[in-house]
């Protein structure tokens, strides 16, 4: 996403959405196809910066489920990552982006206006269409989900107007359409590393005309499933029909690749927690201080608010991390303090690279972002720097402050920093903390009506598909409803 795009400026409908899986116990575990977006050494790091710069812009304001998931947020190796998700009856396959920064699922609609129609992805794009789905339901303007969405009535509403919605991010791009109630179709988990598919039922967007970059092919999909903290999200529609709690975790894998994607309680390994920060849209948590190697960076008192979006954003949907000027020049001089014979460089009029033959983990110090309630999170050199050749390294740490006006004090942490961490989300009890911790080995998490604790491990597939000089990676993402069930 965009940084320009970081602000939401219009959201016309943001969805109070019911999530349904029947009257009894769905099960524990299901699972979902992921792929990673990019891959191999020789793609594009324009295209991959772009990616992240347009994500931005789509950030907005109880059982337990666990998702395996495979992949690696590597810059120079895979960026973003996206799921292949079944709806409908007969269900067809859709590949949407797993986003933690935003809040509904919604996929382009047969009938759109310029919606792509093809993706340079090498993913073959499907156009859902209500009419083909035995199951499919509109949602009116008059029923409970459109009124409650929009605080009351609406002026002029009528029971044959469809409930729509508007998404419009800064950069003028947009998607737009109506909302739609069907089944949604994931592999549910029935023992350790054992599936069956299942159905559920949810109501997401249905896009019937994008805009801007959203109706692009260089890098489309179907459309986006939001794991974010509105009542609209994948996570919120299961917990509201008291299936889920609003928990889930993620643990990305940058050294052998795959990694975990888990919606529920996390029992094993267990993580210290910082607290989130109150009454904000996105994943946001408050940082204190700064340390490279034994320094403290000396920075101005009011560096770590930003403006309406307070905090430090959390966000595993973004594979760099940003920084505001006045901590990303500190800091990269700090880093640089102990190579004073470093020649620096930019490449592709975006990264700050340099040549190095050795190890770097040997020649740079370590970071260290610390948060309120005495968590630490420690980012090794080999994870803030990435290397597209042999002896060429490149930082990580994007500079927000050469961004737009919207995004400039913003400070965001993106996979380069998350990876090989279990990062666990309590939105119930509004905390968010991590651990370092293996990614290719396995969780645990626990199933709420009987006790029963699961072992839950990495998975990365890979698929014969070509994708941007690389070979798209194939991941399995298993979502564990772990739950309570409600006699």
């Amino acid at each position: 996403m965009d940084l320009r795009r970081l602000a939401l400026v219009v959201v016309t409908v943001t969805a109070m959405v019911v999530g349904e899986f029947g009257s009894g116990c769905l099960g524990n575990v299901l699972t979902l196809n992921v792929k990673r977006k990019f891959a191999g050494r020789g793609k594009n790091l324009s295209a991959m910066r772009a990616h992240d710069m347009r994500r931005h812009g789509r950030l907005l304001s109880s059982i337990n489920v666990d998702l395996p998931l495979g992949g690696s947020g590597h810059p120079s190796e895979a960026g973003l990552y996206f799921a292949q998700i079944g709806l409908g009856n007969p269900s067809e396959d859709f590949y949407v982006q797993v986003d933690t920064g935003s809040d509904i699922l919604w996929v382009n609609c047969a009938g759109c206006d310029k919606c792509p129609t093809k993706s340079d992805l090498g993913l073959g794009l499907t156009l859902y269409d209500p009419k083909r789905s035995s199951t499919s339901r509109l949602i009116y303007c008059d029923q409970d989900f459109c009124t409650s969405t929009y605080d009351g009535p609406l002026p002029g509403c009528k029971p044959s107007l469809q409930c729509q919605y508007n998404v419009v991010y800064g950069d003028g791009s947009s998607t737009a359409g109506y909302f739609v109630k069907d089944d949604i179709q994931l592999e549910q988990v029935i023992g350790n590393l054992q599936s069956k598919s299942t159905n559920g039922t949810v109501v997401f967007g249905c896009g019937a005309r994008q805009s801007g970059e959203l109706g692009s092919s260089t890098e489309a999909l179907d459309g986006i499933l939001g794991f974010g903290q509105a009542n609209s999200s994948v996570i919120s529609q299961l917990a509201a029909s008291g299936k889920v709690k609003r928990m889930f975790a993620h643990c990305l894998d940058n050294d052998v690749g795959g990694g975990i994607f888990a919606i529920g309680e996390v029992v094993s390994p267990k993580v210290k927690t910082t607290p989130m920060v109150p009454n904000q849209a996105h994943y946001n948590v408050v940082m204190k201080e700064i340390e490279v190697g034994d320094t403290l960076l000396r920075l101005p008192s009011d560096v770590f608010d930003s403006g309406d979006q307070k905090g430090t954003i959390v966000d595993s949907g973004t594979t760099l991390a940003y920084l505001p000027s006045a901590i990303y020049e500190p800091l990269i001089a700090e880093i640089l303090s102990s190579q004073p014979d470093v020649k620096l460089h930019s490449l592709e009029d975006q990264f700050t690279c340099f040549q190095h033959m050795e190890n770097v983990d040997n020649g740079f110090p370590t970071v260290k972002f610390h948060f309120e309630g005495s968590l630490t999170l420690t980012i090794y050199p080999h994870e803030y720097l990435f290397q597209i050749r042999e002896d060429i390294w490149c930082f990580g740490w994007q500079n927000s402050g050469m961004q737009s006006k919207d995004g400039k004090d913003m400070i965001l942490l993106g996979d380069l920093v998350l990876s090989n961490k279990l990062v666990v989300y309590d939105v119930e009890n509004q905390t968010i903390g991590w651990t370092e911790y293996n990614c290719s080995s396995s969780i645990k998490v626990r199933d709420e009506s009987s006790g029963a604790v699961y072992s839950v491990g990495a998975h990365d597939i890979v698929s014969g598909s070509s994708l941007i000089g690389g070979s798209l990676t194939l991941f399995s993402m298993i979502i564990a409803l772990l739950h309570s069930c409600i006699a």
